[in-house]
């Protein structure tokens, strides 16, 4: 078996957020279960998370969702590249899949981790967090503090990673080449051939501008003033070989939290711990479900989050995003 072949969900469909941009929801695992909310990060879309969902959703109801113009949710327009549109869409699926008053736990990676933070003001998001894990993320400085490009520090090194980030050029086939890129820019040195392909497979498939837009929100990226608002207890996830979000920026986040419960550092990982070493994610998820979960109350007698005439929702959806060429 493909640990990182998608995952069939129990049930798809989509909501509509900010700008009336559609998002594609998937939900994995039990009714009646503790809810996981996984929020991805830049280039990747729900596959991402399918090593984790595998595991997790055996007791857990899973949330998974494409950020705008990633997977299956649509592009937003010129202006939609920006920390508020994130947190609009994270509130939009916490809205339309779980009920009022449930509690669950959120979990984010790199700009899925900034999409928590960027929402961590939102009474629709703070009310349902019971607890939250931040996974290899920044809070800002990340120009500045990655180490993509093996320079020194200072302005061509910053100037080179922000033209890197924004960049819309096309990736064209993965290759040999791409592969080794992507390993050393996003991945410890050890990592399996099958999770750098899946790396290489995630990110290739992003549309370049879509890949471009982001890339110039994550270069001015500043949520750290917003880490105040995010008062659940907090888990930080880092490792030792992440050079798009190095240690460092974990250790501001986790000094700067209101209610920090841990970081914990993987040694010789990088970026994307997720596919490098889903067993250690899930066991930080699952250590924080079991400790703060319990307050959950899911809703009986329906699929949570679904009324039964809800208009959101739908059967398998169909990409709307642009190509990677386009």
């Amino acid at each position: 078996m493909n640990r990182f072949a998608p995952v069939t969900p129990a049930r798809e469909f989509r909501v509509v957020s900010s700008a009336g941009t559609p998002l594609h929801v998937e939900v994995h695992g039990p009714e009646g279960a503790p809810t996981v909310v996984l929020s991805h990060g830049w280039t990747c879309s729900t596959v991402f998370w399918a090593p984790v969902v595998r595991d997790l959703a055996a007791d857990h109801r899973v949330v998974l969702y494409d950020q705008r113009g990633h997977g299956r949710s649509a592009a937003p327009g010129r202006d939609g590249y920006s920390t508020a549109a994130l947190a609009d869409d994270l509130e939009a699926v916490l809205d339309a899949a779980v009920d009022r008053g449930e509690r669950v736990l959120l979990a984010g990676h790199s700009m899925g981790g900034m999409t928590i933070m960027a929402a961590a003001d939102r009474p629709a998001v703070r009310d349902r967090a019971a607890a939250v894990l931040l996974a290899n993320t920044g809070a800002g400085s990340l120009v500045a503090e990655a180490t993509v490009l093996p320079l020194r520090a200072g302005a061509l090194r910053h100037a080179l990673q922000r033209a890197v980030l924004s960049s819309a050029l096309p990736l064209g086939p993965i290759s040999a080449v791409s592969r080794a890129a992507l390993k050393y820019g996003t991945m410890g040195p050890d990592s399996a051939k099958d999770a750098v392909q899946a790396c290489a497979q995630l990110v290739h498939a992003c549309p370049r501008r879509v890949r471009a837009g982001w890339g110039r929100m994550l270069a001015a990226l500043e949520v750290e003033a917003n880490l105040v608002h995010l008062t659940a207890p907090t888990a930080v996830l880092t490792s030792t070989v992440d050079r798009l979000t190095p240690p460092v920026l974990a250790r501001r986040i986790a000094d700067a939290l209101p209610n920090c419960v841990g970081v914990t550092e993987l040694p010789g990982l990088g970026h994307m711990t997720p596919l490098e070493d889903p067993d250690a994610v899930v066991g930080l998820l699952r250590k924080l479900s079991a400790d703060h979960l319990s307050d959950g109350r899911p809703s009986a007698g329906r699929p949570r989050g679904a009324a039964a005439s809800d208009p959101v929702t739908a059967t398998a959806t169909a990409p709307v995003a642009e190509g990677e060429n386009a």
